[in-house]
């Protein structure tokens, strides 16, 4: 099974530690979707519609400034492009885009699963984060996604911020709870160099929050959410049970999957190739809209090395881990004598589970990336 991904490059302004491509001007996005419409459709009887569609996932950017009639004619034409087979369509959406109608509307057209960016109830913290929303808006939103006939909805949390103690955070979850979400993310900030936070860090304006800190706020987070249910099962995301994001899980597990949008991402692997291929459509919108045989993505090619240190790293984020079977089996992979060893004594460190699989314990997924790291240069 393979996935589609959808980016929607438009927002209403730059939230403050956000580097993904976007822009703020909205007045062309009639000719965006056209574009989009366009480079979907051009991959009929492709190579990459050998495979059935099983998740389609709407990310930007802002999805939600998009009408449902624009949101609609894309999964037309993705209908009309690939064999489908899906089990998740996703969109994002911001909190104050929503009405009752817009969520009814989204589900008509096929839209199950929503992806909602509270980030915070803190009205201080959402000032510092440069959202669109304030915390009424966002309450509003859940309590129309709780009582909508949307089959899943997921909100993001994003902790260890500058400033914010123990008891903002654990407000935040507990309003959240109220609302009985079947999903989660919740991220701890990352301060990325070209953005307004990276800058006012560059320039001794901000002290990103103590590690400590954080990794107390990591801790309280898995806490809060686990009493109610909602578990852990990679770094950044929690669900009740059979809530899990198949899509993301596409990523993870080197499933196939197909970017269309500007700054977009693909990634092609056909069972039994001795190499995998990773291409990235340019991050430009005026480009995009206008591209002709000069707008190709530069393609990147992994060899089964690569690929198996890329699957080892994102299976050791989550709680499923990966089997020894499949990284002998699918990337003729196997442990060094120093690699086994390593995971020896994190496994007596309680740090790594290993038997039929290797998985880290939740000490051990604190760390992880860490782990990850020594594992690979041991």
């Amino acid at each position: 099974m393979a996935g589609i991904y959808i980016h929607i490059p438009f927002c209403k302004q730059a939230c403050s530690y956000c580097d993904f491509y976007f822009v703020t001007k909205a007045d062309n996005k009639v000719v965006f979707v056209d574009a989009l419409v366009d480079e979907i459709i051009s991959n009929k009887d492709t190579r990459y519609t050998s495979e059935k569609i099983e998740t389609i996932y709407f990310g930007g950017g802002t999805p939600s400034l998009l009408t449902l009639t624009q949101i609609e004619r894309i999964l037309t034409s993705i209908r009309e492009t690939f064999d489908l087979d899906l089990n998740e369509v996703t969109i994002e959406l911001n909190p104050d885009d929503v009405t009752k109608e817009y969520l009814a509307g989204l589900k008509s057209i096929g839209v199950n699963r929503v992806s909602m960016g509270v980030q915070t109830f803190n009205e201080d913290l959402l000032r510092f984060m440069n959202r669109t929303h304030n915390a009424d808006e966002a309450l509003k939103c859940l309590e129309l996604l709780s009582k909508s006939d949307i089959n899943v909805f997921t909100a993001d949390l994003i902790y260890g911020n500058p400033g914010q103690s123990l008891d903002v955070l654990a407000l935040d979850l507990e309003t959240l709870l109220r609302f009985d979400p079947p999903h989660i993310s919740a991220y701890s900030l990352t301060i990325e160099p070209k953005t307004r936070l990276g800058k006012q860090v560059e320039l001794g304006r901000l002290l990103p929050a103590d590690d400590d800190l954080v990794e107390q706020h990591f801790e309280l987070v898995e806490e809060k959410l686990k009493t109610n249910g909602i578990r852990r099962y990679e770094v950044s995301n929690f669900a009740k049970v059979g809530s899990e994001a198949l899509h993301n899980s596409n990523y993870w597990e080197h499933k196939n999957y197909l970017g269309f949008g500007p700054g977009a991402h693909s990634f092609w692997w056909n069972e039994g190739e001795a190499k995998a291929t990773r291409w990235e459509n340019k991050p430009n919108l005026n480009s995009y809209i206008n591209r002709n045989q000069s707008y190709q993505p530069e393609l990147e090619y992994l060899d089964l090395h690569a690929l198996a240190e890329e699957r080892l790293m994102l299976a050791l984020r989550t709680r499923k881990g990966i089997s020894i079977d499949e990284l002998n089996n699918r990337y003729n992979y196997s442990f060094s004598e120093k690699q086994l060893h390593y995971i020896s004594l994190k496994a007596k460190e309680n740090k790594l589970i290993q038997n039929e699989s290797l998985s880290l314990s939740p000490s051990g997924l604190k760390i992880a990336d860490a782990i990850t790291l020594d594992i690979l240069t041991a």
